[in-house]
């Protein structure tokens, strides 16, 4: 029973757990430099990392959360193009690999408008 436990959990956390939120938003209360807006997407990815983030079990970096999630998410509401707003990923060199000692969870989340 121990076994199918641990096998299970290990199973379950080399899944990719990534989240999109959207908001349908009207171009008369937001405004946008490239275009008419649709919609503010925000897009997060959670990662899965081994031996100071040198081995990544479940990627999570910027060019995920931007080009599979936001841009994807985009296109599907009927928009031609994001707008990016921010953009932020966990710091994985120098100083800041040592809380990925053995495993760590790397964080990307990134945050645009929608526009036609």
């Amino acid at each position: 029973m121990k076994k199918a436990i641990i096998s299970a959990f290990l199973a379950s956390s080399l899944v990719a757990c990534t989240s999109v939120e959207t908001a349908v938003v009207s171009g008369n209360e937001v405004a946008s430099a490239v275009g008419e807006p649709i919609a503010v997407v925000q897009g997060t990815a959670l990662g899965f990392t081994a031996i100071f983030h040198v081995i990544d079990l479940v990627q999570s970096d910027l060019d995920t959360v931007v080009n599979k999630l936001l841009v994807a998410e985009a296109k599907a509401m009927g928009g031609n193009r994001v707008q990016l707003l921010t953009a932020n990923t966990t710091p994985r060199h120098g100083i800041f690999a040592l809380p990925g000692l053995i495993l760590g969870f790397p964080m990307s989340q990134a945050t645009g408008v929608a526009v036609k």
